[in-house]
This record gives C-alpha cells, structure tokens and sequence, in this order.
C-alpha cells in the first residue's frame, strides 16, 4: 500500500515537472473541443476574436486559431478603448495580432489608425503586421506571423485623428 501511495505521489510530481517546462508560443491551455465546435459554427465578429469572420478569413488566420496569453488594453483619457490578443493556430503554426475597438470609442471617433502584429523577442520585431488608415471598422487581424517557435507578444495601436502618438498595448508574453 505504501509503495502505491509512493508511486502515485511520483507521477503526480513528474507530471507538475513536465507542465513546468518550456512552454512555445502554441501551447497552454486549448479551449475545450466542445467550446471550439460550437464556436466553429459563427462567422460573426467578437470581442473575444472569431477566426472564421470574413475579416479573419481575409487576413489568411487559419480557422482553428485561438486565444493564448492574456488581453491587453488600449485606454485613451481615461477609458477603454481597444483589446489586443494573441492567437495561436495549432494546425498552421502561426500566430495572430488582434485588436477589437470598442463602441464607446467608436461612438465617440469617427475615423481612427489601427495596426496590429506580433512582437517577436528573439527577432526583436514585429512580424505579420498590418495597418488600417484611416478607419471606423470594429475588427482588426494580423497577417500570420510564422512566430510559433518564438517568445511572442501581440501589439495593438490606436491613434484618434489630432492625437500625435497612438495610443498602444502589449499582451503577455509567451514563450
């Protein structure tokens, strides 16, 4: 009985051990396959970022790309304005920049400049970014950036017409 109770103990740290490892910039946490059937379903813009909107599509994001690190934020005088994420596609190996501006910003700024990518650290770049001037759209995608097995960070920029520098947010960085 002792002996089980050793062997359990074992693996159960070997497996704490293995998670601690070096993780690359498509792994984590993969949302559940029942969240990603019913999701795979809409080809609606979100907050939370669609890969299968016609604008995602358009940008070349693989369909099977989602979210990895945390949200990041875009304030402007004090209030929200935009999020910045990243995503990750398992099947494409790449990742994706994206920005989603907020409608009390939009109600609020008639045309904007937005430009989004995903910042490397071994490269000390941005690769697969791409740049909207000017704009009044909600939803906005990154080229791929072939970044998977990279430390990586998504950018996002928003700059209000009579602003001098746009306004700019980084996600966490993964690696």
């Amino acid at each position: 009985m002792f002996a089980r109770k050793t062997a359990i103990a074992a693996s159960a740290c070997a497996f704490v051990l293995l998670g601690a490892g070096s993780a690359l910039a498509g792994t984590g946490p993969a949302p559940a396959p029942d969240a990603r059937r019913a999701a795979s379903q809409s080809t609606a813009p979100s907050a939370e970022g669609n890969p299968k909107s016609l604008k995602a599509q358009a940008a070349g994001v693989c369909s099977d790309a989602y979210q990895i690190g945390t949200t990041a934020y875009i304030d402007r005088g004090g209030a929200r304005a935009a999020s910045v994420k990243q995503f990750y596609s398992p099947r494409c190996k790449q990742n994706y920049g994206y920005v989603w501006v907020w409608q009390s910003f939009r109600d609020k700024v008639r045309d904007y400049d937005v430009s989004t990518g995903v910042y490397s650290y071994s490269r000390d770049e941005i690769v697969g970014q791409d740049w909207w001037s000017p704009t009044n759209a909600q939803e906005f995608w990154s080229l791929p950036a072939a970044t998977a097995g990279e430390c990586t960070a998504a950018v996002g920029q928003l700059r209000a017409p009579g602003d001098p520098l746009a306004g700019q947010a980084m996600t966490s960085k993964r690696c």
